[in-house]
């Protein structure tokens, strides 16, 4: 399978490239596009949560635990006073960075529900509904961020996949496969807990009519296409 240096590299070229593409379309502002090379970069390591011992999995659960300790003192700040906050800040980073990535890991395999094109549109979707409802975007904006995530995470695995194939020996690796799946196909009972909750998450996204929007041929993708054409010609 592909390092981490890879993941993250590859990734990153690749969300640099889509955020510069949409601006010079005209599709987001300069300040829109760094989020959504962010998120795509960010979204390239993501696959990688479910391995014990990786990089992937600590840089997820530093950045959850600032997010969590965040989010507890916005909630808390006008109830509590300066120390009981701070103290509530700091359970609440100690507890997901280091509590809730070890009942994470104590549950998870590598190569598993997580390594999935589900997972990813999962994410994805929880992306979208967070940028929306918590940070505020405007409902194209929420749909862009949540691809930018899921792009990242395709690129993963499709690297995973790339590198499972022995092109000196011309054969397959016994990782073939394992990478770019629908679901985990050997635990489906997780696979349909993450369909009930994209079921749950459907009220909180932003209206699918501005996804069509996005997706269609006349729309925003077709200005992107000539956009990053231009801009791979400038190359």
């Amino acid at each position: 399978m592909a390092n981490f240096r890879t993941h993250i590299t590859v990734a990153a070229f690749a969300g640099g490239i889509v955020a510069a593409a949409g601006w010079q379309g005209g599709l987001w502002s300069l300040a829109e596009g760094v989020p959504l090379a962010s998120l795509t970069t960010f979204g390239g390591i993501l696959p990688d949560i479910d391995s014990d011992n990786s990089r992937a999995i600590r840089i997820l659960f530093t950045l959850f635990a600032v997010l969590a300790t965040m989010a507890c003192v916005l909630l808390l700040q006008d109830r509590l006073l300066a120390g009981p906050l701070m103290m509530a800040g700091g359970a609440t980073y100690l507890g997901v960075r280091y509590v809730a990535s070890a009942i994470f890991k104590r549950f998870t395999v590598h190569r598993g529900i997580w390594h999935s094109l589900l997972a990813s549109l999962l994410c994805s979707l929880g992306v979208t509904a967070a940028s929306l409802h918590l940070l505020g975007q405007s409902e194209e904006q929420a749909w862009w961020q949540g691809a930018a995530l899921l792009f990242g995470a395709m690129i993963h695995l499709l690297l995973d996949e790339m590198y499972s194939v022995d092109m000196v020996g011309a054969r397959l690796k016994k990782s073939f496969g394992t990478a770019f799946k629908l679901f985990d196909y050997r635990e489906p009972g997780n696979s349909l807990a993450m369909v009930a909750v994209i079921a749950a998450m459907t009220p909180w996204l932003p209206p699918l009519a501005v996804l069509v929007d996005i997706m269609h041929l006349q729309g925003p993708l077709s200005v992107f296409g000539a956009s990053l054409s231009r801009l791979m010609a400038g190359v």
